[in-house]
């Protein structure tokens, strides 16, 4: 039974709870101890057991007055460890951050999934200061996606811990956050759902920073109605208010440039399935060149990337001293690149940003973008671990789809939509416009079944 309440959707676990089937203590504890018999112990950085269980407490005791805070009341979470605990120093997955002060107080969207009634469990594994996509970490071990079956694979980045957590069965859901992809990457790899809310949308105190003009939240969870009810409350709302349409006349735009370059076949043949029967159920597509996507890239290769310029700023001085020798010196490398890039530099690519926005909001109009959240599966540790070239062309390739959504300050949704070689999970990825997360949720909401096929 224990394995079953982290397997569960949070929508299926809150019934339990709501019903009086399970009690909130019982499934807090129950968590704990699929945990302790986890083999891979690099899913967490920290627990948070005596917090969780005066947390399912409450909440039990709540249920049996009738005064239930809600949907979400006694469902465990995870965070991501670059949220602010009450209490405990930040690492944000690094050594060198490991002795600083504790939390005053916990992060504001912590807090409010903790008005909520949500139970959390611990803090999960990252890439350093999350600036990859892959999601290994030198320092705390690097959490081994649980859908291989041939050879250890990466879990995705750099929300790594929280996509194993969730798809492993250990919690329902799990936060992270998403700068290049950071939740919708790992939620591809791991088969399971990953939500990129607007930039913006959700309260960023108490969250530590990569690059501050394209950080955002999201939830990786069991299903698309559970990445609602999470959001919903996050913004402090007791229910969503999220419709889901018909997706008959549904209007899709497929991008026939960039993101299916050097693809792999198989994520082609998965993804050309799904929008299949997406079309199958009265979804228009509409494939067109979308000019905004190759001058991006010619922007990042004429100044640099903007999330390297801003994570160098944030770490000059610390890429200056001492604890540059206590980093990955991959994070290190990458993070150093940043220093290239001129404040006439940053300027002109921020204000060719605000126009390659509007250009492809004019473009798009109210039609979602679709294309496959990463043009590959998640491919073995070790060699990536071995060769800082290969590491480096992984990731760049991983990064690649999804950061094009950052850029352009899109929101986002990965669904399972099928497998590629080994047997490793594909996803899907719906993106609209900024600022038209409930559009893009509700039709999500409808799409995923859709989506997903026999995707178990």
């Amino acid at each position: 039974m224990s394995k079953s309440f982290g397997a569960m959707s949070v929508a299926q676990l809150s019934v339990l709870i709501q019903g009086g089937a399970a009690d909130p203590v019982d499934v807090a504890e129950a968590v704990f101890g699929t945990i302790a018999d986890y083999a891979d112990k690099a899913v967490f950085t920290t627990l948070l057991e005596s917090r969780a269980m005066e947390e399912a407490r409450a909440s039990s005791k709540r249920l049996r007055q009738g005064r239930s805070l809600g949907l979400l009341d006694g469902i465990p979470i995870a965070w991501k460890d670059l949220f602010d605990v009450e209490g405990l120093a930040t690492t944000a997955g690094s050594v060198v951050l490991a002795t600083d002060a504790p939390a005053r107080r916990d992060a504001a969207v912590v807090g409010l999934l903790r008005q909520a009634g949500m139970v959390a469990i611990g803090r999960t594994n990252m890439s350093e200061f999350a600036f990859s996509g892959l999601g290994i970490n030198p320092h705390y071990g690097t959490p081994v996606n649980p859908r291989s079956t041939d050879l250890p694979r990466i879990p995705g980045g750099s929300s790594s811990g929280a996509g194993v957590a969730v798809a492993a069965g250990l919690v329902p859901v799990a936060m992270g956050t998403d700068t290049g992809g950071s939740v919708r990457i790992p939620a591809a790899f791991n088969g399971i759902v990953g939500y990129k809310a607007t930039r913006g949308r959700h309260a960023m105190e108490g969250v530590y920073p990569l690059a501050k003009s394209l950080d955002s939240l999201g939830p990786l969870c069991r299903s698309v109605r559970d990445a609602v009810w999470i959001d919903a409350a996050m913004r402090g709302r007791t229910a969503p208010d999220v419709v889901e349409p018909p997706l008959q006349g549904l209007e899709l735009l497929v991008p026939d440039n960039i993101v299916f370059d050097g693809a792999e076949p198989d994520v082609i043949a998965a993804f050309e399935a799904a929008l299949e029967r997406l079309q199958r159920a009265g979804a228009h597509v509409a494939r067109r060149v979308i000019p905004a996507f190759d001058e991006i890239f010619d922007l990042m290769t004429r100044y640099g990337p903007l999330v390297t310029a801003e994570a160098f700023a944030l770490h000059r001085e610390r890429l200056a001293g001492p604890d540059a020798d206590r980093m990955d010196h991959r994070v290190v490398m990458r993070t150093r690149l940043g220093s290239r890039t001129s404040l006439a530099d940053y300027l002109a690519v921020l204000a060719a940003r605000g126009r390659l926005i509007a250009d492809v909001e004019r473009l798009a109009g109210d039609r979602l973008i679709a294309f496959p959240t990463v043009a590959h599966v998640a491919p073995p540790i070790g060699p990536l671990e071995q060769d800082d070239e290969l590491f480096f062309a992984t990731n760049n390739k991983t990064l690649r789809n999804t950061a094009l959504g950052n850029f352009l300050d899109w929101c986002g949704v990965s669904i399972p939509c099928g497998t590629g070689a080994s047997g490793m999970p594909v996803g899907l990825l719906l993106s609209a416009t900024a600022r038209r997360d409930e559009a893009l949720l509700g039709v999500a909401l409808a799409a995923e079944p859709v989506v997903r096929g026999d995707f178990a």
